[in-house]
């Protein structure tokens, strides 16, 4: 019925005859054939006008409300004619680009393959091995700081500086073609320098003894290899020429020490060259009853010299036992160098001493003339080279050359005698309490 209804109604609008009815519209007519006519003609318009108005009513409030959104939206919907065509022409380069992408994509997969070489991605290769292994070589780096801080401290940590010394040759040796290890090594090499250079200091001081020296010069046979040009030599003549080179250093550092210790003899020193040439200028004729600053000055010398030659020999013999005792002639028949072996350095040492103290006392003694003076000077030499005798540097012999003037050549004698005999009741004294016990 409605459908009817909705033909009849569209045949005087053509338009609205070729549209489809809606389902609001065909409800409405369903609704209008149920009702009566009289209902129709009295109620019926009303209901519409009602309705119209509250439409109406409802676009107005809505117009009032929502018109700027309204109007952007039509304002959008407007460029939707430039918008989509546009949207379409990219659409289609995107497209056309797309065989393109993909050619670049398979180019690339295959030039930055794994199994390819190149050189970006061996440079990545690398900065990717440096950042997984930065936390080493930053301890790589610090090592020659470390090594300095071992050095530098007081005390000296002369261990851990050798060990770390030890740690950066071994790498060394295992990376010798790295500017890194190489660069690290010179530095280690510079410490290692300083710090030999500071042990040899450490041996002028006046007050070394024994074990002090001893520990010295065992760090210094450790110290020495590492500053040698490797493959040097035969191993073991390496380290004889090591041990002949300690030894002389060790006899060149006390020999300053003591030139040091008798140097500070200068102002008494200055007082016997006066006293000399006040013993010049009174003549051969009067009577010189001078010398008591002579004196001192030879008494002081003299002590000072028993003191440090008698402790540097012994020292020495401590230090280098192998140095003091002859070698064994070797193997039958096997070749030997004849400049083989070089004599020790001790073994000219006492001598270049006793000539030092002998030139002093020939060049002072003279200005002494009291007797008893010189005695007690003629004494304290002889106790002096008694003292060496017993590291068998003896030198009473050489005291006879002495040029002590005519008139004490006798009271020499007595000296010489006196001595000889208070050593020979000291050893008898010593025999007979070693023989008790």
């Amino acid at each position: 019925m409605a459908d009817i209804l909705y033909e009849l109604l569209c045949q005087s609008d053509p338009a609205a005859s070729k549209t489809t009815p809606d389902q609001a519209s065909l409800d409405y007519l369903t609704s209008l054939s149920s009702r009566s006519l009289a209902s129709l003609a009295t109620s019926e318009p009303q209901a519409l006008s009602q309705s119209s108005h509250a439409l109406l009513l409802s676009l107005q409030s809505l117009s009032k409300k929502s018109h700027k959104q309204i109007i952007d939206s039509a304002a959008h919907h407007a460029t939707l004619t430039t918008t989509l065509p546009a949207l379409a022409a990219s659409t289609a380069e995107l497209r056309n680009s797309i065989p393109k992408l993909d050619g670049e994509a398979v180019r690339f997969s295959t030039t930055y393959n794994k199994s390819s070489e190149n050189d970006v991605l061996a440079r990545r290769k690398k900065a990717l091995l440096l950042s997984r292994n930065v936390e080493r070589l930053v301890d790589v780096l610090e090592l020659p700081t470390l090594l300095s801080t071992a050095i530098s401290t007081a005390p000296v940590n002369y261990s851990s500086a050798l060990d770390l010394n030890g740690h950066i040759r071994r790498l060394h040796s295992l990376y010798p073609k790295s500017p890194l290890v190489t660069s690290i090594s010179t530095q280690a090499d510079e410490s290692m320098r300083l710090m030999a250079a500071n042990l040899i200091l450490s041996l002028k001081s006046p007050s070394l003894k024994l074990a002090a020296s001893l520990r010295t010069v065992s760090w210094l046979r450790r110290v020495l290899p590492d500053l040698e040009a490797p493959g040097s030599g035969v191993p073991h003549k390496r380290h004889e020429s090591q041990e002949r080179v300690l030894g002389a250093l060790f006899l060149v550092c006390r020999l300053a020490t003591l030139m040091t210790m008798l140097e500070a003899l200068e102002p008494l020193r200055d007082l016997a060259d006066q006293e000399k040439i006040r013993q010049k200028a009174a003549g051969g004729g009067n009577a010189w009853s001078g010398g008591q600053q002579t004196e001192r000055y030879l008494k002081r010398y003299i002590e000072i010299f028993r003191e440090q030659s008698f402790a540097i020999v012994s020292m020495f013999r401590s230090i280098f036992p192998a140095a003091t005792t002859p070698g064994d002639s070797g193997t039958p028949g096997a070749h030997r160098d004849p400049l083989e072996p070089i004599p020790a350095a001790l073994a000219t040492f006492p001598l270049y001493l006793v000539d030092m103290l002998l030139e002093t006392l020939r060049l002072y003694l003279p200005t002494v003339k009291d007797q008893a003076s010189r005695d007690s000077l003629l004494t304290q030499v002889l106790y002096c080279a008694g003292s060496l005798g017993r590291l068998g540097g003896d030198f009473g012999l050489f005291l006879a050359t002495l040029d002590v003037g005519s008139e004490a050549e006798e009271e020499w004698v007595e000296v010489v005698k006196r001595h000889r005999a208070l050593a020979g009741r000291l050893e008898s004294i010593v025999g007979d309490h070693k023989k008790a016990g």
